[in-house]
């Protein structure tokens, strides 16, 4: 008989599993892009977001600003990316995607999400809308009670 404290770590366990070779997948197309999936989270963020303070960046794709701003140096390097200075606020820098970063997500994206469609295909449709409930309730719980 499973105690509760073993299902809770079952679950984690699957969880991580499921999320390592997910990941697997949408990384390996990624990298065949010659970027790593940072870069990609940034890049499609800006896509679609649009223009975004570099400062808050980091807790969009979870990642700390330390390494946002090497992100960004990268994305910039590549044409990707460019910054502008807040015309209120000088401190406060953008980072804005360019024609060639559009360029790029509007000409990978479409591929890079029939990756993760065939990678979490052993899911019925209904079956993925239920799992995304089931974790968005689980990391909204998780997040709350943390402290």
């Amino acid at each position: 008989m499973n105690t509760g404290r073993e299902d809770a770590l079952q679950l984690y366990i699957t969880l991580s599993r499921a999320s390592q070779w997910v990941n697997a997948h949408a990384d390996r197309d990624i990298k065949r892009h010659g970027l790593n999936r940072t870069e990609f989270g940034v890049l499609e963020l800006l896509y679609h977001k649009g223009s975004q303070p570099i400062q808050q960046i980091g807790s969009k794709v979870l990642m700390s600003s330390g390494n946002i701003t090497y992100v960004v140096d990268k994305l910039e390097h590549k044409g990707y990316v460019r910054r502008n200075v807040s015309t209120e606020d000088r401190r406060l820098i953008f980072a804005e995607i360019t024609d060639a970063g559009c360029a790029f997500i509007e000409e990978v994206f479409p591929s890079h999400a029939r990756i993760i469609e065939q990678a979490v295909a052993g899911l019925s449709p209904e079956e993925q809308r239920e799992a995304a409930r089931l974790l968005k309730k689980l990391g909204l719980y998780a997040q709350g009670t943390f402290k």
